[in-house]
């Protein structure tokens, strides 16, 4: 396989680095860039060079570690199980608290030039404020391996605490990187897919709690408020029909031209992953891979979905970061956890460039506020002038009813019901074509505009960030 360009110049820089007396390089690059290819290249040139004797990779889940491990493999030719005859291995950042001393002895043996993938998941400027991955990298790593390579797509973390062997600035707390590559950059070198973020949202809401009924005009206005959270907004039934049912349709486009080409459902916990495999099966008549934490076989079942035509994969906490499956195009986004990291990293398991006919790329999600606000910040890396933010209007009506004859089962999860409140999709308004060249005011237009920071009006009723535009 050939080397991108921005990968070339990236293991250049490395390089350079290295060979001006620097140990440590740390590269962004968007997410389905291909880090992990330039980082087994940069590690194979530096033992053809005779600059180092092992290559130890880490890296945030076993899916990943085992794609490396692969890369490397074929990039040297070589085995990396970390038996006699190995030239290095991939483990998980889990996997360092087991490691032995005659392990970290390598370190004092050999040359070493240590990977490290998603370095955000690793904190600490020094032991006392590490978690235990960061520790270990500083007492271990640090001052002894010969080179490593950091790679994030995300370069923070959620709570703000520094990453493990970064610089920052003074001015701007910003993190230093060696070599960044963005979004824009990845989709005018045909690199990454141009993202399209479709959001459902509502116009029409009522909740009937205790005998009184509120209306909204909004998820956003719904969500301002303490009735309903959103955890059960994602888990209600109707909800998930209406964003599945849209995200089915775009498959079965995309699967004309691509017949392999397939969909991921980030679900939000095991019992919300088979709700959603349940009506998959019920109401679409489409069979899907469910891949959890919990399975001991979950990386043999994403490996097996990688290399298949099967249609839908649902994921909780397993396929959000690093992951590679590039016949991913249609991606729905129903986790309850809303941290910008997280986002753009599910974001990016569609993004990767293949060879297929169609290379479009869509994620469905609810209309939530801080969704949004991310969605807007992709199409602003991507370009300033092409974000273009649009909704899909459904009808929901919430009205109170007694929980053993209406609740559904997401609102029932650990046997708490939080709220007797039950959703019902009356009917859809107009079709995408039939509202794309409205020019008045929305209402749900308003409510964003009012109690989100979000540049541009959102004069469409469909959130699609169609970025199509920043190549001409």
């Amino acid at each position: 396989m050939k080397l991108r360009t921005w990968q070339q110049e990236c293991i250049t820089l490395a390089l350079k680095k290295f060979k001006s007396g620097g140990k440590h390089f740390l590269g962004l690059a968007t997410p389905g860039a291909g880090k992990t290819f330039m980082a087994s290249s940069l590690g194979e040139t530096l033992y053809s060079n005779n600059e180092i004797d092992l290559v130890i990779c880490f890296s945030p889940s076993s899916i990943v570690a085992n794609d490396f491990k692969e890369s490397l493999s074929t990039k040297f030719l070589a085995c990396f199980e970390g038996k006699i005859g190995s030239i290095g291995q991939s483990l998980t950042y889990q996997h360092m608290q087991f490691l032995d001393n005659d392990f970290w002895s390598l370190f004092k043996r050999f040359r070493v030039f240590v990977i490290f993938d998603e370095i955000h998941h690793c904190k600490g400027s020094c032991v006392d404020d590490a978690n235990s991955w960061g520790e270990q990298i500083i007492l271990n790593i640090q001052d002894k391996a010969k080179y490593s390579i950091a790679l994030t797509g995300t370069p923070w973390r959620s709570d703000a605490a520094p990453i493990v062997l970064s610089q920052y600035c003074g001015i701007t707390n910003e993190i230093e990187c060696d070599y960044i590559y963005g979004l824009e950059s990845a989709i005018t070198d045909n690199v990454c897919r141009i993202p399209q973020i479709i959001a459902i949202d509502n116009d029409k809401i009522s909740v009937t709690e205790n005998e009184d009924k509120v209306h909204f005009t909004s998820f956003l206005d719904l969500l301002s408020t303490s009735i309903l959270p959103y955890s059960d907004i994602i888990k209600n039934e109707k909800v998930i029909e209406h964003v599945i049912s849209s995200a089915n349709r775009k498959l079965d486009e995309l699967r004309l031209e691509n017949p392999d080409a397939g969909g991921l459902i980030v679900a939000s916990s095991v019992l919300h992953a088979k709700q959603i495999q349940g009506i998959l099966a019920n109401n679409f008549n489409q069979n899907a891979v469910v891949v959890t934490y919990r399975e001991t076989e979950s990386v043999d079942l994403i490996k097996q979905y990688r290399s298949s035509s099967e249609r839908w994969i649902i994921s909780v906490g397993m396929i959000s970061e690093g992951t590679n499956i590039p016949r991913l195009q249609v991606c729905c986004h129903l986790t309850n956890i809303k941290t910008e990291m997280h986002y753009r990293q599910i974001l990016g398991r569609i993004l990767r460039i293949t060879s297929s006919a169609n290379q479009e790329a869509v994620m469905y999600m609810p209309a939530e506020p801080k969704l949004v606000e991310f969605a807007n910040r992709v199409g602003e890396d991507v370009s300033a002038e092409a974000g273009i933010v649009r909704f899909e209007k459904m009808h929901v009506s919430l009205d109170g009813e007694s929980p053993d004859d209406n609740c559904n089962e997401a609102s029932l999860e650990d046997n708490k019901v939080k709220h007797t409140t039950f959703f019902e999709v009356n009917d859809f308004t107009a079709s995408l074509d039939s509202i794309q060249h409205q020019e008045h005011k929305n209402p749900l237009t308003q409510s964003y505009d009012k109690m989100v920071n979000i540049f541009g009006r959102f004069k469409l009723e469909t959130i699609e960030l169609n970025l199509f535009n920043i190549k001409n």
